[in-house]
């Protein structure tokens, strides 16, 4: 079974930066592609950025230029790194990770930009 763990949430202030981590439970490289989504309340979860074992990336409009996704081959560890947070950035923030068959989640780390 894959595990995923998230760690690094938190409250941050506007403009504030806050680094997410997923760690995983086995190579990174078992799967396709690795990803983070948000779930802000009273919305749907959506995509925040995504990273392919080619190591390919993309990010939604609305955190281009101020998210980074990265990873750790040795660690089996992708990270998200966020800066110039603003109060709409504020969810539950998700891992992911995808097989051919299958997707494998997180179970969230809170995110909190606020004064």
């Amino acid at each position: 079974q894959v595990q995923l763990a998230e760690s690094g949430g938190g409250l941050v202030q506007p403009g504030g930066s806050l680094r997410l981590s997923c760690a995983a439970s086995r190579s990174i490289f078992s799967f396709n592609a690795m990803g983070w989504y948000r779930q802000a309340p009273g919305k749907e979860r959506e995509l925040v950025a995504r990273i392919t074992t080619g190591g390919s990336t993309n990010y939604a409009d609305s955190v281009k230029g101020r998210f980074t996704i990265s990873r750790d081959n040795g660690k089996n560890t992708v990270y998200l790194q966020m800066n110039s947070l603003k109060p709409e950035d504020t969810a539950v923030y998700y891992c992911n990770a995808e097989r051919e068959f299958s997707t494998y989640w997180g179970q969230g780390t809170q995110v909190t930009v606020s004064s």
